[in-house]
């Protein structure tokens, strides 16, 4: 008598899944909640991720890499870049250009992997419309805005006005949850449990009986 087949493990079946129809998850929320510390976690797991980097025209930080936390280029080359359509979506964010570039999501959305992205509020709900809301939104916030001060004070990278410019926008922000298809809370040093939390997320949802499917 012929020996059964092992069942796929849970692995196994998450990357087949993912093979049918690949999830375009949307990293969004608050300045200074740690999107970008979350974001940078998932990247890490290339066999599954497939990360878009995003084009910037602001200065580069202390720490930062050209072409992996951001594409760094001037203001001039950046409107260039826009007026020549070369950009699915753009936005001003905190008087700074970013653009999420056209041609690389073309080409993740041609292959296997889930296609991670990291934008402001402005940029998931253009990305929304763009989908047909098929995206994963995810909402990443600090448990309080008292902490998410706290926060954007700690890292010292901008002035007091700038603080409170983000958060005024960060108080308009919340009150566009409705708009995100999940909420994450990140408290302070529990990066793995958001992380993890994240990754639940986007199990259920390769488990969809009627899957998101995203095309351009």
């Amino acid at each position: 008598m012929p020996n059964k087949p092992a069942p796929a493990s849970p692995a196994e079946t998450r990357r087949s899944a993912a093979t049918r129809h690949p999830l375009l998850v949307v990293i969004s929320g608050t300045s200074g909640a740690g999107k970008d510390s979350v974001a940078g976690r998932l990247r890490e797991d290339t066999d599954n991720f497939e990360f878009i980097v995003t084009v910037t025209s602001r200065k580069i930080r202390d720490g930062e890499v050209d072409g992996y936390d951001y594409i760094f280029v001037s203001e001039e080359k950046f409107e260039k870049m826009a007026a020549g359509g070369e950009f699915w979506e753009h936005a001003d964010v905190y008087g700074q250009n970013k653009g999420v570039p056209r041609r690389h999501v073309e080409q993740a959305l041609a292959g296997e992997k889930d296609i991670l992205m990291r934008v402001d509020v402005q940029g998931a709900e253009t990305i929304r419309r763009l989908t047909h809301n098929q995206a994963v939104t995810i909402f990443v916030d600090a448990p309080s805005l008292d902490d998410l001060e706290q926060r954007l004070r700690l890292r010292k990278t901008d002035s007091e006005d700038q603080i409170l410019k983000r958060l005024d926008v960060a108080r308009r922000e919340r009150e566009r949850l409705d708009e995100f298809d999940y909420l994450i809370l990140n408290h302070e040093d529990c990066l793995d449990d958001t992380v993890e939390a994240i990754r639940s997320i986007l199990n259920a949802e390769h488990h969809r009986v009627h899957p998101r499917k995203v095309s351009l």
